[in-house]
């Protein structure tokens, strides 16, 4: 169960995080996270997904704290949390469990949940087992599949390029995923937290984890979740990019899945991509900012 520890000096040029880094015991593994105290009385939880952490949300934390506290924790295997360096350490259940035990760990109630990729994957289940902890969901760009569905032909893509590559150049992928150009300085954000190829084994890992027709990890918890979701009281707005090929088809589905998500506004975001928190971080937050005050 090889494990290893980031170095906090692989950030010193990361460019528009300087948030103090936080870091709590979830299992054997440590868990880094930022925790941005607010104005308000809502706690913001925002989880990343393939292959990105919480560096994402930068454009974010400062025009949600005027509304609550925003928590930003790295998946265990990504940015500055610990990261095992086989892949087949990884599965759905230590995901899943790291992020109930954070929860935990943190007291977090009043959640409204902000989550994008296989941070919906794994924060829309959390909120289905845990929902006294959770106020609001904020799904984007996501899916809680739940093992029996045929996947887009671009996320096909995707998987056999990560299955294939024998170097994995974080950056780019993300680059690649986004409407606007990252800078070279953001493109390297991205890359920091890995010194090796075996440090990314948890980004190799997760597009092969996707429950799906023929393979995957965890449908047994997405399908109980969907189920439980399917009576969910609580306010849920599912906002969604409109140049994302992977979760696209997805929207319409997880808008009925939640039997409050039609009483929130029909709002796509325009020109923005997989990776929408860093097409338009401002619209993004002004639309859940709204929500918040909404409900």
């Amino acid at each position: 169960m090889p494990l290893v520890s980031t170095p906090e000096d692989r950030f010193t040029k990361v460019p528009d995080y300087d948030y103090p880094v936080e870091r709590v015991a979830v299992g054997d593994p440590e868990m880094a996270y930022v925790d941005a105290p607010g104005n308000g009385p809502e706690t913001f939880l925002c989880l990343h997904g393939e292959p990105t952490w919480g560096y994402l949300y930068r454009g974010l934390i400062d025009r949600l704290t005027d509304r609550g506290r925003v928590v930003v924790p790295d998946a265990i295997g990504f940015g500055r949390s610990d990261k095992y360096t086989e892949r087949e350490e990884y599965d759905f259940r230590l995901h899943y469990d790291a992020l109930t035990t954070f929860i935990e760990r943190l007291n977090l109630s009043n959640i409204t949940l902000v989550c994008q990729d296989w941070g919906g994957a794994l924060g829309l289940t959390a909120a289905a087992n845990h929902p006294k902890r959770f106020a609001r969901l904020v799904p984007m760009n996501t899916d809680l599949p739940t093992g029996d569905q045929e996947m887009p032909a671009e996320w096909h893509r995707f998987h056999d390029f990560v299955e294939s590559a024998s170097e994995l150049e974080i950056g780019r992928l993300v680059r690649n995923g986004t409407a606007r150009k990252l800078s070279d300085a953001e493109v390297a954000a991205y890359d920091a937290p890995y010194g090796s190829e075996a440090e990314k084994a948890g980004a190799y890992e997760w597009p092969k984890m996707v429950p799906r027709r023929g393979g995957g990890d965890g449908g047994s918890l997405t399908a109980a979740a969907r189920e439980r979701l399917g009576s969910w009281e609580k306010p849920a707005f599912v906002l969604f990019s409109d140049g994302d090929p992977i979760t696209r088809n997805a929207r319409d589905d997880l808008r009925a899945l939640f039997p409050t998500a039609t009483e929130q506004p029909d709002r796509w975001i325009s020109n923005a991509g997989h990776y929408l928190q860093e097409d338009a971080p401002e619209e993004i937050a002004e639309c859940i900012v709204r929500f918040v005050d909404r409900t």
